[in-house]
């Protein structure tokens, strides 16, 4: 009985401090997972595109030079997140800015569509294209995303046209803004994207912006149609 009882005393020991380790563990694991969620938006979580928490730097190299972009992801982390995941993923590379509007006044270089990388590609095409999902097969879409400095969050899927909200948008047009390309559906953005080259204050509130030109505006400016990504590499994230 002796010798059962410290068998049994020992094993209640290894036991209770089992428990004990496992218990405290729990505050930990809380807090993390709070600080987390409060800091995205529940459409990170629920959603199936990757999102970006905080800034990074992309280094674009065209067949005119090297632009260097700022992500933002802590005003557009669903945006921003799927543009850094295409990067990663080499979608952007060979493809063509096939829009670029100068004339009669400065306005966009729009490219991203990954159906100018195929030779066999018409150009009268290009600008048709989505990112494909190869897990899926499915085109991967990305809402409309826009931030008002009076919310915590971002809103999806809703233009800004009230005159008040506009002026409380965290971010607006100005020469080097990047922005999610779109059809006339909120929910259309996939891949294909534009940098502004100039105020656009008219596309403000309908469509999202998620970075900026940091270096490179002088490459910007000699970007024509037909020209080339030729590489892209993230430095910093």
């Amino acid at each position: 009985m002796f010798i059962l009882k410290n068998i049994l005393n020992r094993k209640s020991k290894k036991f209770l401090n089992t428990l004990l380790a496992f218990l405290l563990l729990i505050p930990i694991t809380t807090s993390c997972s709070k600080k987390i969620i409060n800091s995205l938006p529940a459409i990170c979580f629920t959603g199936t595109t990757p999102c970006l928490q905080g800034k990074a730097i992309i280094v674009i190299t065209t067949n005119k030079g090297v632009i260097t972009l700022e992500l933002d992801g802590e005003n557009s982390p669903v945006t921003a997140g799927n543009f850094l995941d295409l990067i990663n993923k080499g979608v952007y590379e060979n493809t063509v800015f096939h829009r670029v509007i100068r004339i009669p006044a400065p306005f966009v270089v729009q490219g991203g569509d990954p159906m100018s990388k195929d030779p066999n590609t018409l150009k009268i095409n290009y600008g048709k294209g989505s990112f494909i999902d190869p897990k899926n097969g499915q085109v991967r879409f990305v809402p409309l995303e826009i931030k008002l400095k009076t919310e915590e969050f971002p809103r999806y899927n809703q233009l800004i046209t009230n005159p008040r909200q506009l002026s409380e948008l965290q971010l607006t047009h100005q020469k080097g803004s990047l922005a999610m390309a779109r059809s006339q559906t909120a929910n259309s953005g996939s891949s294909q994207f534009y940098i502004a080259l100039k105020p656009l204050p008219e596309l403000d509130g309908r469509y999202s912006i998620f970075g900026k030109i940091i270096e490179g505006f002088d490459v910007l400016d000699e970007i024509r149609e037909g020209d080339v990504i030729l590489k892209t590499k993230i430095i910093q994230d």
